[in-house]
């Protein structure tokens, strides 16, 4: 069993003992950490609550419930949503904050509680350990029965979602119709299953061929949106003769594309593609974590505008897409993020920006994917015993490159010309993560088997 314990929320795996693993214990807990601090912080006893589909999501959704009315908070219960729905909705709702019970792209047997600020953002890691320290000193207040809080089921953000995307003025809704796109959508059997057929209907694509749309949590594949896990849209996109495919993750903030002949798009180019459509139309900057794909900078600059890099992480690129006044930004894991609609990965305007894009374009879409940099990344990882002071390791690697442009935000990345290395510390286990680039696969690994090889002799291994 796991828990994990992090700034951004608390994640695990479900059953076991308490502290082990996301038990119904620690679900309280945390939640009532939340809650205390929401009220503390903001004097708002009102929160936003949705879920994705997983099985142990009512369960864990009851238990939110309960907590949070214990506090004598006001839980505005979305039900079945997505991230991005849940963070449109709570400033919508003049709320405190705002609780996801989702693990994102985790198998079936994980969840968490992911936590939103009053703007509707994921917490700062300041605030994040504020939670932290209220768990653990259980220093708690609940309501006398008088004070209870109220529940307020509301589902009426799967619309006001899509009215918001379709408002906004680069999505174009008739050049959409116009070019009658066929589709096929993988949805992982979760809410992606309620919320993407209703866009796509409200966009005026009308022929969809839907794959695992129902939203009960039995993920028919592992549900992170790799390659290897996307075969059958694949097959699927061929055998209908469609334009393209749609995929997205659990909650529905990552989003890839299927090229027509059943080639993959490539998730580190889901934004590419969305920002070159965003720029062609509004100049301005971009941003994107240190492991992303160096294509975006290269679209941005050929627009005439700034590309910059943050650390890897949702808060991390948008505080610097508000430090930089970014059009646009977010991951090479297909988040978009388009400070137009709000702040946070959302698939649903990755979609409604794309397909507009790629209307206009009026080519197939794998010709819109050769009209990009090619590059290819290499994903390796080096374990090291749990003593080792991967700093100081990471120091002597930095000195060994020293005459090379280098950032040191986040771990050590090194760029060569147009290559590049990242090595960043893992969270939660003694790994170094070694994530590489450059325009072709061999050179991209062999540039992560030379850095693998001076951290070895580094540590004379």
């Amino acid at each position: 069993m796991t828990l994990i314990k992090s700034i951004s929320g608390i994640r695990g795996t479900i059953g076991g003992r308490a502290g082990d693993g996301l038990t119904p214990f620690d679900i309280v807990k945390f939640t009532a950490a939340f809650g205390s601090w929401v009220v503390q912080k903001t004097g708002n006893k009102r929160i936003v609550l949705g879920r994705d589909a997983r099985i142990s999501g009512e369960m864990v959704n009851n238990l939110v419930i309960g907590t949070l009315q214990g506090l004598g908070i006001e839980v505005i219960d979305l039900g079945l949503s997505t991230t991005p729905t849940v963070e449109v909705a709570v400033p919508d709702e003049n709320a405190g904050g705002g609780i996801i019970l989702t693990a994102s792209h985790n198998p079936k047997q994980w969840n968490a509680l992911k936590l939103l600020n009053a703007s509707g953002e994921f917490i700062s890691d300041a605030d994040g350990k504020e939670v932290l320290d209220l768990a653990e000193s259980a220093d708690f207040d609940f309501a006398d029965v008088d004070k209870l809080g109220k529940v307020i089921k509301n589902d009426s953000y799967l619309q006001k979602h899509i009215d918001k995307v379709l408002a906004l003025p680069l999505v174009d809704v008739e050049a959409i119709k116009k070019a009658d796109f066929k589709v096929v959508i993988d949805c992982v059997n979760s809410t992606g299953g309620i919320f993407i057929p209703a866009l796509l209907k409200a966009l005026g694509v009308s022929k969809v061929v839907e794959l695992y749309c129902t939203p009960d949590g039995h993920f028919p594949h592992n549900p992170e949106p790799l390659p290897e896990n996307l075969t059958e849209i694949s097959k699927e996109v061929q055998k209908q003769n469609a334009d393209l495919g749609i995929v997205v993750d659990p909650d529905v903030d990552r989003l890839c594309f299927v090229n027509e002949d059943g080639s993959m798009f490539g998730e580190e180019y889901t934004l590419v593609a969305v920002a070159d459509y965003v720029l062609k139309n509004t100049p301005g900057n971009t941003v994107s974590n240190l492991s992303s794909t160096r294509a975006l900078r290269d679209v941005t600059e050929r627009a005439g505008s700034e590309y910059n890099a943050s650390a890897v992480g949702e808060v991390n690129v948008v505080n610097k897409m508000k430090a930089t006044n970014a059009i646009i930004g977010g991951e090479g894991n297909g988040g978009i993020i388009y400070p137009e609609s709000h702040y946070g990965r959302d698939a649903l305007v990755g979609i409604a920006l794309f397909l507009t894009h790629l209307a206009k374009f009026g080519k197939s879409i794998s010709v819109l994917r050769a009209s990009y940099p090619q590059y290819h990344i290499s994903k390796n990882k080096i374990t090291l015993t749990p003593e080792m002071d991967i700093d100081n390791l990471l120091k002597q690697v930095e000195e060994k490159y020293k005459n090379q442009p280098y950032s040191t935000i986040d771990g050590l990345k090194i760029e060569f010309d147009k290559t590049w290395v990242h090595l960043r510390r893992s969270n939660t286990e003694p790994i170094i993560r070694i994530y590489s680039e450059a325009e072709n696969e061999t050179i991209a690994e062999n540039l992560a088997n030379k850095i693998i090889s001076d951290i070895k002799e580094i540590l004379h291994l």
